[in-house]
């Protein structure tokens, strides 16, 4: 079976991850998700990340904060798709963390997001669009997604408008 296979760093992360959690149950796709650190366990993660594509895993989605090499380690691990949430914290923010996203050497990608809330909901809807490329259903519940979401603009612009 295909699923998505959400990485936090530390259980701090689980408060902002579980936006990919839930984005992912409204649209009834697979996943699992657990805690490995790329510091403090870095076997766990290498050994979780080769188990998890054995087993069907087809998306990686790693959200850590400060140093976040996360998701670079799981990238140095699998020849699948890995994005990148940097977690907001420590002295910088979470800058430190985008910049460790973001800053991957060639041939090792990892697609980022933005940083918190937004970007764990976008590598969810990210990891999908990546899913849907082979299956027909998720395209068309996220084409449907896109459709909801244009027709609540024109809600929302319908109880403020005012032309001349």
């Amino acid at each position: 079976m295909k699923f998505i296979s959400i990485v936090m760093g530390s259980k701090s992360d689980h408060e902002v991850m579980k936006e990919c959690v839930n984005i992912l149950e409204k649209f009834y796709v697979p996943y699992e998700i657990i805690i490995s650190s790329a510091h403090r366990s870095p076997k766990r993660t290498h050994d979780y990340v080769k188990d998890a594509e054995l087993r069907g895993a087809n998306v990686f989605i790693a959200g850590a904060g400060m140093a976040a090499h996360l998701a670079g380690a799981i990238a140095a691990n699998t020849t699948k798709p890995v994005i990148g949430v940097p977690l907001r914290g420590g002295a910088l923010d979470g800058l430190d963390a985008l910049l460790s996203t973001v800053q991957m050497p060639a041939g090792m990608p990892v697609a980022t997001v933005a940083m918190g809330k937004a970007g764990a909901i976008n590598a969810a809807y990210l990891a999908m669009q990546i899913l849907a490329l082979e299956d027909e259903d998720l395209r068309a519940k996220l084409q449907e997604d896109r459709v909801l979401k244009a027709k609540k603009v024109e809600i929302d612009s319908k109880e403020i408008e005012k032309f001349l």
